[in-house]
């Protein structure tokens, strides 16, 4: 034990001492859950909307009133001619066009049935899916005001009355949903490249060869290396939430206990993945570059930015290998539901056994000549 006390010390001292890498290990997670919670983020507002108006009337300018009203859209511009629209859309000036065809109010008014025609810019199919669910939303809202006013003795027969309750994020804040995920994204990246660069230094400074001649054993070592770190990523996951209830005021609904218990363990399995990239890689480079590859993919599996459950089947069974998805869907589980252990069991001893087998192929694998 005393043996471990020293390594950790030393390691500690080595990271303290160090004016550039202490900033970044300290304060750039901190600036990055507060830009990325912000930024990143799926929800479409002020949708440049160009509206072609061959009717001019008063019903269009009702319906243009409606959608210039709407947070989700801005009027950018208007026309009475169709390739006009069609250079904006071009251009990138306008993301939809609304033409409004000729005579609309008069087919209304003699109770005929009309069209609008809706064009959207569909280069991301995502955005243009939410674009065109909300136009349409207010299109139907249009519809609903017209019919009460040309039947208002229908105006309160609507036999079905709908009353929607929102659980877990009753504001529909997106920020909500992402500050979690962004916490779990900033601890390990910290916690996997500083394990995966901390001993390949050692055999870029030829320092390693000192250590393996020493009567220190192998798990000794590894623990003196990584404990360090998990203790550094730790405070940050604390900070991290700290920043989440004061900044986003996103509570901690269920067991803080059970968050740094399940986040304690994470973290064995994110150091041991770095520990295991550092066995083979001979330079900081190699290792950064190693690391990096599995981060991208593990990122974009991991259900942070498009639902696990909107992947392919292979890509589902393929993310049974992913542990920040198990870590994300664990952490939005207890701070947003407030789980308890029964509920997230499944995903703990997942955890548990990928930080065994980590951490057991790492230490097998590292070569040590005593």
């Amino acid at each position: 034990m005393r043996i471990i006390f020293y390594i950790v010390q030393k390691e500690f001292r080595q990271i303290f001492r160090d004016r550039v890498m202490l900033p970044i290990i300290l304060v750039m997670p901190i600036v990055q859950l507060l830009v990325l919670s912000y930024t990143a983020t799926f929800e479409l507002k002020n949708t440049r909307l160009s509206i072609i108006d061959h009717d001019r009337s008063s019903l269009s300018r009702d319906l243009t009133a409606k959608f210039a009203s709407s947070p989700f859209y801005s009027v950018s511009f208007m026309t009475s001619k169709y390739t006009e629209g069609m250079e904006q859309l071009k251009t990138n000036d306008a993301d939809q066009l609304l033409i409004i065809q000729q005579n609309t109010e008069k087919q209304l008014e003699r109770g005929e049935k009309t069209s609008l025609l809706l064009v959207t810019n569909a280069i991301n199919g995502s955005a243009a899916s939410l674009m065109n669910g909300y136009a349409l939303s207010i299109i139907n809202s249009f519809n609903t005001a017209l019919l009460v006013e040309q039947l208002p003795s229908h105006a309160t027969a609507s036999p079905i009355a709908m009353h929607p309750q929102f659980w877990y994020n009753p504001k529909l804040d997106y920020k909500t949903y992402m500050v979690p995920g962004i916490l779990v994204l900033l601890v390990t990246l910290i916690g996997m490249f500083l394990s995966g660069m901390n001993i390949v230094k050692e055999k870029e400074m030829g320092t390693i060869e000192q250590i393996n001649v020493t009567p220190i054993l192998k798990h000794q070592f590894m623990i003196g290396k990584l404990l360090p770190f998990w203790i550094i990523a730790i405070f940050e996951f604390i900070i991290g939430l700290i920043f989440a209830r004061i900044v986003f005021g996103i509570p901690v609904e269920g067991s803080i206990a059970l968050l740094l218990g399940t986040a304690s363990v994470y973290l064995l399995v994110v150091l041991g993945i770095g520990l295991f990239v550092s066995t083979f890689s001979d330079t900081m480079q190699q290792a950064m570059f190693i690391s990096w590859f599995f981060l991208v993919v593990f990122i974009l599996m991991s259900g942070l930015f498009t639902p696990v459950e909107s992947m392919p089947p292979w890509a589902q069974w393929l993310n049974k290998l992913n542990p920040i998805a198990y870590f994300i869907q664990i952490n939005r589980m207890i701070m947003l539901k407030g789980s308890s252990f029964a509920d997230i069991s499944g995903l703990f001893y997942a955890l548990v056994a990928y930080a065994a087998v980590m951490l057991t192929f790492s230490i097998k694998r590292y070569k040590k000549v005593s």
